[in-house]
């Protein structure tokens, strides 16, 4: 289950919503207190996050299992103030390409507000290579 996994408890993901073939994602996420800072704010970087994994959740359901998605570019426009409680992270693919793919994503509260958008350049990485060049890097720092 994704909830078990510790990059998914540590962004707060609740659950995913819907993974369309056509390249969307639809994921929900806890924003707690203590990713707050002043005045009770959610800090930028766990919203560039929540939409950046959206976008790969599309990325992944748009080009199987045996990519990994690769962000080269990331851009976000923050519209209002996310604050603590139930925040949905949507992504769709603008532009698909062999290698290089290009996605969309924004971020709502509960009521449909839009809190934040982004763009992203994404690299489709294959797994198998992803994999490997990680285990070369691990077995050459031991």
């Amino acid at each position: 289950m994704h909830r078990e996994n510790p990059l998914y408890q540590t962004m707060g993901l609740v659950r995913i919503v819907s993974l369309d073939p056509d390249g969307k994602a639809r994921l929900e996420y806890e924003a707690k207190p203590e990713q707050c800072h002043s005045g009770g704010v959610v800090q930028g970087g766990f919203i560039s996050g929540w939409i950046d994994a959206a976008m790969a959740h599309a990325a992944i359901a748009r080009n199987g299992g045996s990519i990994v998605p690769m962000t080269l570019e990331l851009k976000v426009s923050y519209f209002a103030p996310t604050r603590p409680g139930l925040v949905i992270a949507e992504a769709w693919v603008e532009r698909h390409g062999k290698r290089t793919s290009f996605y969309e994503g924004h971020l709502l509260d509960e009521e449909g507000t839009v809190l934040a958008k982004a763009t992203s350049t994404i690299l489709l990485a294959d797994m198998q290579r992803v994999v490997a060049a990680s285990q070369a890097a691990t077995g050459a720092n031991s």
